[in-house]
């Protein structure tokens, strides 16, 4: 089976490892069929761990390799991964200011983006969660098209365990959509629809991620940081804050410790 996919295409590997992502979203969102109420520490401890695996997946899977290939270029190694990384997280803090969303555990008053009084908790918590995910498409498509352009730094199973790590830590965010919907009154279904929606949207951010790789190399280390850059921006923004607002925060950055032990072990081991 490992053998049949490392024959494709990658952008069909890619957009494979989006579909398993995008699974784990839905997994998450699943829970809403068994219980209405998730305890709160279970919940903050996972967002803690879901921040812990894109920390460490923005350094080894994308900072790392991204310097080792900006050694072979013209420039210092360094600049083509600080650059992507700083433009990262500026691209995140402006589609952050522009679209409306609702963080996890927070209520509308809370609301970021242009507001609009129409805007219901609903749609606003599914923006939240899909910003995130935009960056972890990107990411799983680069670090695909990386392999495929050849680069020494970058491996199949590297990016398989970034496919891995992602959709690990997507678990708690289509269960921290879902959650709270199912408590604000909404049924079960719709609940579970919501939850899963949001990561509808890493496929297509993968096939983007793979085509520029694929078709304009010289992006590859500024693509790979620019994922990173978003990713971290996302932790640091959202998922560490949403996890330490309801009193758990010892739970939730032991939390964090483990998801990025885990991470790390899985980009080493398998890459």
């Amino acid at each position: 089976m490992l053998e049949s996919f490392k024959n494709l295409d990658p952008i069909i590997q890619a957009f494979i490892g989006t579909l398993f992502t995008w699974g784990m979203t839905a997994l998450g969102a699943a829970l809403v069929f068994t219980t209405k109420n998730v305890n709160q520490r279970f919940l903050d401890s996972m967002l803690g761990f879901a921040g812990g695996v894109m920390i460490a997946a923005s350094y080894w899977s994308l900072l790392a390799p991204a310097i080792d290939m900006g050694e072979s270029g013209s420039l210092p190694a360094w600049m083509p991964a600080a650059i992507g990384f700083l433009l990262g997280g500026i691209f995140l803090w402006a589609v952050d200011k522009i679209l409306p969303h609702l963080h996890p555990n927070t209520s509308l008053e809370k609301t970021e983006g242009f507001h609009s009084a129409k805007r219901k908790k609903s749609s606003l918590l599914v923006f939240a969660i899909t910003l995130h995910n935009i960056p972890e498409g990107l990411a799983i498509g680069v670090a695909f098209g990386a392999v495929a352009a050849g680069f020494p730094s970058a491996s199949l199973a590297g990016a398989i365990a970034l496919a891995i790590g992602i959709g690990i830590q997507n678990f708690p965010e289509g269960l921290a959509v879902s959650m709270p919907l199912r408590r604000d009154g909404f049924s079960r279904r719709k609940s579970f629809l919501y939850g899963q929606f949001s990561g509808m949207v890493e496929p297509v951010a993968a096939i983007i991620g793979a085509l520029a790789v694929v078709f304009i190399e010289p992006l590859l280390p500024y693509a790979l940081s620019f994922a990173a850059g978003a990713m971290i921006f996302v932790v640091v923004e959202e998922v560490i804050p949403s996890s330490q607002e309801k009193g758990n925060s010892d739970l939730a950055s032991m939390s964090l410790m483990v998801g990025f032990t885990i991470m790390m072990i899985l980009d080493v081991a398998l890459g």
